[in-house]
């Protein structure tokens, strides 16, 4: 028989989603943007539909715009913090909101993952949190900087997934009207 490994799989009712940075004038820079939101949008609709909660961040968004809209118009019900700090730990109004939350397991996912991604990643693990860094969806100018945090991330205690292993680990089963829903955006 198997042992208990639900510790090992990322859990809807255990998550919440940080993503970090997705803005308006940082975008267009980002090597790979295009896919980087298109998983980030993948999993704001999964989380949408799975009741996972969602905070936001913006870092100096008077000098690098708002969030997305793209991203906005998936996350309405989402918390949305303006930072100067590189990690959103730092910023005391967003560890109000994270650890309000109460959520033990934490996908993380944005911009740029050697920067604001990284050092909010660090701080995470330091934090106690299961931290779970989806690698399809963060991006830097330089690939090499990206590559580069996720080994980081990795070797200080971060496992490294992608979009779709997060929302099937979140769904559990076919069959459900939450798996017909989310499949038209993995198809």
């Amino acid at each position: 028989m198997v042992g208990d490994m639900s510790g090992l799989l990322i859990e809807a009712a255990a998550s919440c989603l940080v993503a970090v940075d997705l803005q308006e004038r940082l975008a267009p820079a980002i090597s790979g943007r295009d896919k980087v939101v298109r998983k980030a949008a993948l999993l704001l609709r999964a989380a949408a539909r799975l009741k996972v909660p969602v905070l936001l961040t913006e870092q100096y968004p008077k000098g690098l715009g708002g969030t997305l809209p793209e991203i906005l118009q998936l996350a309405p019900g989402a918390d949305k913090v303006e930072k100067i700090a590189f990690s959103s730990l730092a910023d005391p109004g967003f560890l109000e909101r994270y650890r309000a939350l109460g959520r033990r397991q934490v996908v993380l996912l944005g911009t740029e993952a050697h920067v604001c991604m990284l050092q909010t990643g660090l701080d995470m693990l330091s934090d106690g949190a299961a931290l779970f860094v989806v690698a399809d969806a963060v991006g830097s100018r330089d690939p090499a900087d990206a590559r580069a945090a996720l080994q980081r991330l990795e070797r200080a205690g971060a496992t490294i997934v992608t979009a779709e292993m997060v929302v099937f680990e979140w769904l559990r089963r076919a069959g459900t009207e939450d798996f017909r829903h989310l499949l038209r955006y993995i198809k």
